[in-house]
């Protein structure tokens, strides 16, 4: 799918998110990425084949 060289990493790679933007919607929380992967501002993911990466926000700590 991508075009880039040196290519982006592959959507199944574990840097998938170093791939780079194709479509970038702020106001709605999500960009596309080169590699098919729908990455999320909580930092959840949805992969090309229909899987769900959780988000991996860091846990509140009570002061």
């Amino acid at each position: 799918m991508c075009q880039h060289r040196p290519e982006c990493p592959s959507a199944e790679s574990a840097d998938r998110e170093a791939a780079v933007p194709v479509a970038r919607h702020p106001e709605q929380g999500w960009s596309l990425l080169c590699n098919g992967v729908l990455l999320f501002e909580d930092t959840g993911e949805l992969l090309p084949d229909g899987r769900v990466i959780a988000p991996r926000r860091p846990l509140a700590v009570a002061a």
